[in-house]
């Protein structure tokens, strides 16, 4: 994407204020709480990885909506609770097995249902069933989360992004922004059996060794999502803005489309080499894959754009999540 004559240092300095970045500093009090259990798993990924005694791993995740998009969008919520934890589960490379879900309504009983019809589109669309969870009454607004059980074979995971590695994100942009909100809503009419072909190429990826590291976008947009990869790695990158594939629609909105929430978008680290493999297999199922710049050793996310420079961020003299950079890959199972 282009910025047309705008100011890159402008617009950096505006992510970096971006309510989704920022509120991932929430996460080092958990960080700090929890940084050590008994299984040794580490925390800092999309979904905790529990080795498994027969080969592979268990993989758990959870998502809870705020209570503002609940109230405003409750069909969405509902879908989103699914799709988030779906996201999690494939970006380690791995396939969703069922959900739980916890609803606390408010008083109006048919924005509840509407919260329920989204859940169960949701679960229908990816054919992951929910298979319980906790209802209650909120005192305020309602609330609503949701949780997801796995398998990988095989990891993706945030820690392992090396110097040396290009950058790709892969994307769709067949979709469009709901509203004034972050939202890219790629799953509206799109085509069940796509929308699921998508998500497997995630596991195919990781089973064929293709990818280094990786993290589904998230509400931290894909400048931000980025970081918090660099983080648990330990790397840092540079990011060539004019190589961001973005749709027409978002064009005339760079920050808007940077700090957006795609239903379907991943940044993963890959070797030059296996560039082209990744390319094809997201080729086939309609999802845009490019090399948007080059895992780096230092601890700095910087952005070109043209003749402009400007850095995002210094995670050497300013933590964001507060998860220990020396991480390692998780012991693989016996």
């Amino acid at each position: 994407m282009r910025l047309e004559g705008r100011s890159l240092e402008a617009l950096v300095a505006a992510l970096r204020e971006s309510p989704g970045l920022r509120s991932k500093r929430e996460i080092q009090a958990a960080a700090a709480a929890f940084a050590v259990n008994e299984l040794g798993v580490l925390n800092g990924d999309d979904a905790a990885a529990l080795p498994d005694p027969d080969g592979g791993y268990t993989l758990m995740a959870a998502e809870g909506m705020q209570p503002s998009f609940v109230q405003r969008e409750p069909f969405f919520a509902g879908l989103c609770a699914v799709l988030c934890n779906i996201n999690d589960i494939a970006a380690m490379g791995g396939r969703p097995r069922a959900l739980v879900d916890v609803v606390l309504a408010g008083s109006d009983r048919a924005h509840t249902a509407l919260v329920y019809e989204g859940l169960r589109a949701g679960a229908e669309l990816f054919q992951v069933p929910i298979v319980g969870g906790h209802s209650g009454r909120s005192a305020g607004a309602p609330c609503l989360s949701a949780a997801v059980l796995g398998k990988a074979q095989r990891l993706i995971t945030s820690f392992d992004a090396r110097p040396g590695q290009v950058l790709m994100v892969c994307i769709d942009l067949g979709g469009q922004f709901r509203a004034d909100q972050p939202h890219f809503d790629g799953l509206t009419g799109c085509d069940p059996t796509l929308a699921r072909a998508r998500l497997a190429v995630l596991p195919q990826l990781a089973e064929a060794g293709l990818v280094g590291a990786g993290k589904d976008i998230s509400m931290a947009g894909l400048l931000g999502t980025l970081l918090m990869l660099l983080e648990t790695s330990g790397c840092g990158a540079r990011v060539d803005l004019e190589a961001v594939p973005a749709p027409a629609c978002a064009l005339a909105e760079p920050q808007r489309w940077l700090e957006s929430f795609p239903s379907f978008g991943f940044v993963l680290s890959v070797e030059p080499e296996h560039v082209a493999a990744v390319r094809e297999r997201f080729a086939q199922v309609s999802v845009t894959a490019v090399v948007i710049g080059t895992v780096e050793a230092t601890r700095t996310l910087d952005i070109a754009c043209g003749s402009q420079r400007a850095r995002l961020w210094d995670l050497a003299s300013d933590s964001l999540m507060g998860f220990d950079q020396r991480a390692v890959r998780p012991a693989p199972p016996r």
